[in-house]
This record gives C-alpha cells, structure tokens and sequence, in this order.
C-alpha cells in the first residue's frame, strides 16, 4: 500500500470526531475497521478473509482492486473461494443472465452462511442501483449484510462499521453525484497494466445503452 495513505491512517485518532471531509472521513473508518477486524482474528485465532467476485466490464474490474485494497488495508488477506468471512459481489445488470446468475450465487452462499456466523455478504455495481433489485433482496435475501452503489465504493470501511454498529442490512444507493474520491488503497492485479479512469459515467442516454441508468 501507497506509504502516505498508511502514514493518514495512522495518524487518526479514533478518540477524536469523525473527519467531515474525504479522503480523511474514510481514513477514519479504515483506522476503525482495521481494529474491528483484529479483535474479531484474535478470537478465531486465525486470520479474516476476504473475496471480491466481479461481473462485467473492466470499470467493474477496476472498482473491484479498490474494494479488494481497502479490504487487505483493514485486515482481510485475499482467498479465491467464495466461502470467505468477508463476500462482496461486485455486479453487472446488462445482460439477464448476470442477475440470474447472482441470485443462484446467493442461493448458496446462504448455506455458507449458515455454517460461518461471522461472514459478511456485501452486493454493489451496477445491478444494485435498480430499485426492483433492491426491493428483491430486502424480501427474499435477508442475510445479505451490505447493499451500495456503483457511486460510493469509496465508503466500503464506513458501511462495514456501520454495519457492525447497527446489525442489520444497511443500503446505501445513490442515484447521481459530483463527488470522486480518490487517495484510497487498490489492489492492483497486474504489475504490467492498470485501468485508469478517464470518466465515471455519462449522463447523455442514448436509446441503446444503460450507463446512464446505473452510472449517470
């Protein structure tokens, strides 16, 4: 991890009111998960682990090494198998078959769930920022823990500590925002090639594309 980030991580005091302004708001909640997860690897005597599956388009990708990154900040070290402590699906809404293909992964994880009380299943990308999806899950799926859109991936280690405070599911869409907040850890998954952001949406909805609709 990029030494300055660690550096503001370290120097946050959690004593002190949560910042008002990112990067530093997030920093906070990094310092605060990351104790959040050491106490929880104490008592299982074994450290927490942690998957991103991702479906859909490179941007997708790209969003996955920043939730994989803040998740290894806190604590979690990278397993490939979907029976982790800690799940996200990160997910695409082009085709109809992606949502199918979620629901029959949350099929099972519901299992594994089940068998390990303190995984955590968190959904985001692009097929959260439908309402019916959402409505979908709240009914049918309750087990899932974390529910955010395609626009605050950036608050990953907040929604988790809410999360923790709260314990119920917590949803947090947003439907449009100027705000991009950058300065946070990423996984890189290639030493050769990294995706580089060039827009975070498109706003001009045309007949044949959803962008607009799920990235606007």
């Amino acid at each position: 991890m990029d030494t300055t980030i660690e550096n503001m991580i370290n120097s946050i005091d959690l004593s002190a009111p949560v910042p008002e302004y990112e990067p530093m708001r997030q920093y906070y909640y990094l310092k605060a998960c990351r104790k959040i997860v050491k106490e929880k690897s104490e008592a299982l005597n074994r450290p927490l682990n942690a998957v991103v599956s991702t479906f859909g388009c490179q941007m997708n990708e790209k969003d996955s090494e920043k939730l994989l990154g803040i998740l290894e900040t806190i604590g979690y070290e990278e397993v490939e198998t979907e029976d982790a402590d800690f799940l996200i699906f990160n997910t695409c809404t082009v085709r109809e078959n992606a949502n199918t293909k979620l629901y029959g992964h949350l099929g099972q994880v519901k299992k594994m769930k089940e068998r390990n009380s303190q995984m955590m299943i968190g959904l985001c990308g692009c097929m959260m920022q439908e309402e019916h999806v959402i409505e979908k899950i709240r009914t049918s799926y309750k087990f899932v823990d974390i529910i955010f859109g395609t626009h605050n991936i950036f608050k990953l280690a907040e929604l988790l500590k809410t999360r923790v405070d709260s314990k119920g599911m917590i949803v947090d869409i947003w439907k449009d925002t100027d705000q991009i907040v950058e300065d946070l850890p990423s996984d890189r998954k290639f030493s050769f090639k990294c995706g580089v952001n060039i827009m975070y949406g498109c706003n001009n909805f045309c007949s044949y594309c959803i962008v607009p609709y799920v990235r606007g």
